[in-house]
């Protein structure tokens, strides 16, 4: 009889944990397909809504987009675009900038041979670190294939590695990473 009422007692201890061990790991699975919390989500659906009201905002002051998808406002139009790919624009007031020794238009803040577009030291510096090294090494790899294309490669035209919001304006970050892609471009293919 002890035996009977043991087995009963053991099985039963058995089952309810491996029921146990069934319900941890199915709760683990169900976390695994929803990984965003509650916050996050709130979070994500917050920068969503501004998203969208920033693109009315802009499509309210007649900007326009260009092939990459970058917004460019209304008030800008007033200029060019040099080999490079930089906004010049048209004015009487740009009376403190130059053209420095490379052709390069921008004010005076350094002599790396980069132009400086505005924007904080470190959007300047983080985009022209990535630009420069992801230029390399496309350069490298299309010396090595023997064809030469800027411009073909998508790392050139999305132009946003490393790039975080909270650096700055978008459109800088892409003017000066693709300024310096184009420099390690031309180094990598040359073989430096």
């Amino acid at each position: 009889m002890r035996t009977i009422n043991f087995k009963r007692i053991l099985g039963g201890l058995i089952l309810g944990l491996s029921l146990l061990g069934i319900g941890v790991v199915s709760s683990t699975t169900a976390q695994a397909q929803y990984p965003w919390s509650q916050d996050q989500r709130e979070r994500e659906r917050e920068r969503q809504r501004e998203l969208r009201r920033q693109r009315e905002q802009q499509a309210q002051q007649g900007g326009w987009y260009d092939q990459y998808g970058n917004y460019h406002p209304a008030n800008t139009q007033n200029g060019y675009y040099d080999q490079r790919g930089v906004f010049h624009p048209y004015s009487n007031q740009n009376q403190n900038g130059y053209y420095n020794r490379n052709g390069n238009y921008g004010y005076r803040r350094s002599n790396d041979g980069y132009p400086n577009l505005g924007g904080s030291f470190d959007l300047r510096q983080t985009a022209l670190n990535a630009g420069f090294a992801d230029g390399a090494k496309a350069g490298r790899e299309d010396r090595r294939r023997g064809r030469y294309n800027i411009q073909g490669h998508s790392e050139y035209q999305k132009a946003t590695r490393d790039y975080s919001s909270s650096k700055g304006d978008r459109y800088i970050y892409q003017q000066y990473y693709r300024v310096a892609f184009e420099h390690g471009y031309a180094d990598g293919y040359a073989g430096y």
